[in-house]
C-alpha cells in the first residue's frame, strides 16, 4: 500500500499473502492492523516525504472543499486519516439535494470530472452514490455526492463495516496547523 499506491485493504491482503505465499485467506489481518503497519512502515520509511505528501494533499483538499462549500463537503479517507502517499487520491463527499447543482456548479467553472457509481451502506440500506473525479496536476480528486438527508446516518463501505470518518473544512484546517 505504501510503494504501490494499492488502496483497497482486501485487495493489498490478498496480494501480501499471494507474495508470502500464504494458503488460507481467513487468518488475515483486520483493516485496522492493516492500517497500523501501514503508519508504522511509513514513520520509518518514508518519514519526511510521506508528511510533505500528506500536507500537500490536504491544503490541496481544503481548497476543493473550500471552492465547494455550499455543498457542504468533508474530507474522508487517507487524506483525513494520515496514511496518504504519494499514490493517494482526495476523497471528498457532498451532501446535497441534487446531484445536478453539483455538476452544473463544475460546468460553470469550466472544471471538467468523469461520472461513475459505487455502492455504500447509508444507514440501513445499500443505496447507490454518485462519484465525481476531477482530474488536477495536484491530485485525483473523488467526489460521492450524498443527499441532504444521508448526512444523519452512519455511512459505511459494508453492513458490518465501521462508519466512514469524515470531517469538515474547520477540521482539516486545524490538522495542517498541527504539522
Amino acid at each position: 500500500m505504501a510503494n504501490d499506491g494499492i488502496t483497497d485493504f482486501a485487495l493489498a491482503k490478498r496480494k501480501a499473502a499471494r507474495q508470502a505465499g500464504a494458503s488460507d485467506l481467513r487468518e488475515l489481518p483486520t483493516n485496522e492492523e492493516v492500517e497500523q503497519a501501514l503508519r508504522t512502515y511509513q514513520g520509518l520509511y518514508q518519514g519526511d516525504e510521506q508528511r510533505a505528501v500528506l500536507t500537500h494533499l490536504r491544503k490541496h483538499a481544503l481548497a476543493i472543499m473550500q471552492l465547494l462549500k455550499s455543498f457542504n463537503p468533508h474530507l474522508t479517507g487517507s487524506v483525513l486519516s494520515g496514511t496518504a502517499g504519494r499514490h493517494s487520491d482526495v476523497n471528498l463527499q457532498l451532501f446535497v439535494d441534487s446531484i445536478k447543482d453539483v455538476e452544473l456548479f463544475l460546468l460553470n467553472h469550466q472544471i471538467s470530472y468523469r461520472r461513475a457509481e459505487k455502492r455504500m451502506y447509508v444507514g440501513d440500506a445499500w443505496h447507490v452514490i454518485p462519484i465525481l473525479t476531477l482530474e488536477s496536476d495536484e491530485a485525483e480528486v473523488k467526489i460521492a455526492v450524498f443527499s441532504t438527508n444521508d448526512q444523519r446516518h452512519a455511512l459505511k463501505t459494508s453492513i458490518d463495516g465501521k462508519p466512514i470518518e469524515r470531517a469538515r473544512a474547520e477540521i482539516v484546517k486545524n490538522l495542517l496547523q498541527q504539522v
